[in-house]
């Protein structure tokens, strides 16, 4: 049975925390590998510098999720519902969509639509653009890689 505020759940928040511990650590941790390979690429073309180009993307991927994360741990429930009323207009809130992936905090109204309240709306495409480009230098470096080996 659905408890009456279940509409109304947000994310969950030992998940935001753990979230924002990996973040945390992580983040800083690619950005310092990324400059280090960067010190030890003998060229711009090695596959060395590729790597850690890739490593700063993948860098950057994090750190904008964090970024991201980082909004819903300062919305508690007054604050949402503020953002909320704000998007849809007061008196036509009926619940809330949360996600993980992407990073989505919907208010449901009351007509079927889902306006974003929370999460900045520059940030999903960022994510996925960043990560796009990790994958791709990530792809890169590993054929360069294969090539010095042979």
């Amino acid at each position: 049975m659905l408890s009456g505020d279940q509409p109304y759940d947000g994310h969950d928040p030992a998940t935001v925390l753990l979230l924002l511990l990996a973040g945390a650590v992580a983040t800083p941790w690619l950005l310092a590998r990324g400059i280090r390979l960067a010190l030890r690429a003998r060229s711009i073309r090695s596959a060395t510098a590729i790597r850690s180009a890739a490593t700063l993307a993948g860098c950057a991927t994090v750190g904008m999720y964090t970024w991201g994360v980082l909004h819903l741990l300062f919305f508690d429930d007054a604050d949402r519902a503020t953002a909320c009323n704000a998007a849809v207009g007061k008196g036509h809130l009926t619940g809330y969509e949360p996600s993980f992936i992407p990073l989505h905090f919907g208010c449901r109204s009351n007509d079927g639509r889902t306006m974003e309240a929370v999460i900045p709306s520059y940030l999903n495409s960022s994510v996925i653009t960043l990560a796009a480009c990790a994958v791709a230098l990530t792809t890169v470096a590993v054929i360069a890689r294969r090539r010095t080996d042979t």
